[in-house]
């Protein structure tokens, strides 16, 4: 670590904090260990930093990322008194390069823990639609060869089967194979020559690859490199001005956001999706408002309002919902109902919670497997939050049915935070037998 004179800039941002010093490396250890890097700071580091010296660069992201979240907005490196990340980060690379390395990181085996380590940003920078709208020239053609709408309608066909894997047996399964597919057929297919017509096809339907590639990294506990699959997906969607992917991308983002826990970020997103699309269709605004509905609720008691309102217009909008959807981007009563769970628990309704979050269950496809693991998981344990072993049991007892079948870090998660809920109640005979079940199926 190099010495400079007093960093300033990082000075004043930690005087806005609020925070001490010891304060300030205690939050920096507690992002450290979310991002998979156990830091053990104190006072004195963070006086150093004060002081001047430069921090560790794998540890300015960290600094940055615990900044930005106690403040509530994006601090960048000059911000903080940094030096400017080194060239040739992903960051400098165009939309064709970045998609390849991404796709490349994603493939590699020897990559999984360093993609697993990166790290989930609330002040990740989302690009506005105004700024990625129409932007074709971000996608450079060349002249090799030169594809058709058969290439369009093979990567459509493609992401539609992963969708499906996915469905069935989790991320674990499905994505390495989008990663592939991405890097082999579809970054080739974006640098031949095209008709433009063809061009934004082929952009829109990378878009929702790249969205559904996505979705599938947040399943498997990959946060960071879900933003980056997402980010790519908004800038691709933007070029094909295709609204409706775009949406579905930012209200992705806004799901991924309330689950970790961010809830001022997930309802900036949600609300970005829904202005983003203002001649949004009934089931498509349902889909926005819904999500809208669980931010705001997440948000705390003070957004009870707004929660309601949104979850009456989720409700309103699906009873005149068209009956066409994509596949992987359609919103059905199913999760309207558990959208209301979501609220009504927030909000501190329990028992309703319960009641519309088994509607929900009633109401899906038995073709979702992975989704009924985490649903009804997430069913069973609030059950026994209200003091009902036996339910969460027979509940718990169907999650095991079918959690053979799916290869998913969040299932994983859901059968591990079971086998903890049950011990305290080990001496009833059927949390005994969930739990020895459970064990029997997850080694």
């Amino acid at each position: 670590m190099s010495k400079r004179p007093p960093n300033e800039a990082l000075s004043r941002l930690h005087a806005e904090t609020g925070w001490s010093q010891r304060q300030f490396a205690t939050a920096v250890n507690r992002v450290g260990t979310e991002s998979g890097m156990p830091l053990r700071y104190d006072d004195s580091a963070v006086n150093h930093w004060l002081g001047g010296t430069t921090p560790r660069p794998v540890v300015r992201p960290l600094i940055l990322e615990t900044l930005s979240r106690k403040l509530r907005r994006p601090i960048t490196p000059a911000d903080a008194g940094f030096p400017s990340p080194a060239p040739g980060t992903s960051g400098g690379l165009d939309t064709l390069e970045g998609l390849m390395e991404l796709g490349r990181q994603d493939m590699d085996p020897s990559r999984r823990g360093v993609l697993g380590a990166a790290l989930f940003s609330v002040a990740l920078t989302i690009p506005d639609w105004p700024d990625v709208v129409g932007r074709l020239s971000a996608v450079q053609s060349g002249k090799a060869r030169r594809i058709g709408f058969r290439e369009v309608d093979a990567v459509a066909a493609m992401t539609e089967k992963v969708s499906d894997l996915d469905d069935q047996f989790g991320g674990r399964a499905a994505r390495p194979m989008a990663a592939a597919f991405l890097v082999n057929t579809v970054v080739p297919h974006l640098q031949a020559d095209a008709p433009e017509d063809v061009r934004k096809a082929l952009l829109s339907a990378t878009s929702d690859l790249l969205y559904l590639t996505g979705f599938m990294a947040v399943d498997e506990g990959l946060q960071g490199l879900a933003q980056r699959y997402y980010v790519k997906a908004l800038e691709l969607a933007g070029a094909a001005e295709d609204h409706l992917t775009f949406c579905t991308t930012l209200r992705g983002m806004s799901l991924q956001a309330v689950d970790l826990g961010h809830s001022d970020q997930a309802v900036r997103l949600a609300d970005a999706a829904a202005a983003a699309s203002p001649s949004a269709g009934p089931r498509m605004r349902a889909f926005l408002a819904g999500q809208q509905a669980h931010a705001y609720a997440a948000s705390g008691s003070g957004y009870r309002g707004e929660a309601m309102q949104f979850i009456k217009e989720a409700e309103v909008a699906m009873e005149r919902a068209e009956s066409r959807a994509k596949a992987f981007g359609s919103y059905a009563p199913s999760s309207l109902a558990y959208h209301v769970s979501q609220v009504r628990y927030a909000l501190g309704d329990k028992k309703g919670a319960v009641e519309s979050l088994k509607e929900s269950n009633r109401l899906r496809h038995s073709h979702y497997r992975r989704v009924s693991v985490r649903y009804n998981s997430l069913l069973a344990e609030r059950e026994l939050e209200l003091g009902r072993l036996e339910e969460a049991c027979t509940t718990w007892d169907t999650v095991l049915d079918d959690y053979p079948l799916v290869q998913s870090g969040s299932a994983d998660q859901k059968i591990s935070n079971m086998q903890a809920m049950l011990k305290p109640h080990l001496r009833n005979r059927a949390a005994q037998a969930v739990y020895e079940r459970s064990l029997s199926v997850s080694t």
